[in-house]
């Protein structure tokens, strides 16, 4: 299987805060890598240098070809290739949900009007809010916010999927239609790269768990071994205390 997303030797420093340390995985195409480990363990900072919203200091990350790293990569233009979905949705506040739909598509693919609020709203039915098109972000659930916020990346056709903890901002009720999304995703064969706590999506749809801890790949397995003998203490320790609850 040829990798999608590979990350090879990744370091970066706050200042005299290293938050990366020497970090190297990879993304197969078609695959679902669920990213956990306790809280300021660099998570969030590993899944954002995949796409270059965080600059990194050492090593280099390669997206179907190409390097994120290098002077001529052009930034934009690979990241409206990634679909990102953040923990607090990021929509438009001021366009209605349609609009929030079509903007990227016209501005960076450039998309006509009729065609991008065509794919816009197939994707907002897909995720079960067609109804919703013509309200506003102001007037959704932040589970229906976060829906929106997947059918707008997957407007953009993109090659992989990035989720930066996209249930922890939402109620308990609201975090599973949200999960229902992404499981159909990656029953479809999205490439995904999901940063989250939560252990049941990962055990469901994951092919492979990293668990990280002080900015270091800890553990780097597939789903079965970290569920069921993970290697090192610190994981165990991290399981332990979520599984149980």
């Amino acid at each position: 299987m040829s990798a999608m997303i590979e990350i090879k030797n990744i370091s970066k420093w706050y200042e005299s805060f290293q938050v990366l340390t020497n970090c190297t995985t990879h993304v197969d195409k078609g695959e679902v890598v669920v990213v956990c480990g306790p809280s300021g363990s660099g998570k969030s900072t590993l899944i954002k240098v995949v796409n270059g919203l965080e600059p990194f200091q050492q090593g280099d990350v390669i997206v179907d070809g190409i390097s994120v790293a290098a002077k001529d990569t052009n930034l934009p233009k690979l990241r409206s290739r990634i679909g990102m979905v953040f923990q607090n949705f990021e929509l438009f506040p001021h366009l209605s949900i349609t609009e929030n739909l079509t903007l990227g598509q016209i501005k960076v693919l450039g998309r006509s009007q009729d065609e991008a609020r065509e794919r816009g709203l197939k994707l907002l039915d897909r995720v079960g809010l067609k109804e919703q098109a013509p309200k506003y972000p102001g007037q959704l659930s932040g589970g229906q916010q976060q829906r929106v916020a997947i059918a707008r990346a997957l407007s953009m056709d993109p090659i992989a999927m990035l989720f930066d903890e996209p249930t922890s901002a939402l109620d308990p009720e609201m975090i599973n239609e949200v999960l229902d999304v992404m499981v159909e995703l990656a029953k479809e064969g999205m490439t995904m790269m999901v940063v989250t706590h939560e252990m049941g999506f990962a055990r469901k749809v994951a092919h492979r768990v990293i668990f990280m801890d002080m900015g270091e790949i800890v553990e780097d397995a597939n789903k079965e071994d970290f569920f069921g003998k993970p290697r090192s203490e610190r994981a165990q320790l991290f399981l332990s205390k979520i599984l149980h609850h």
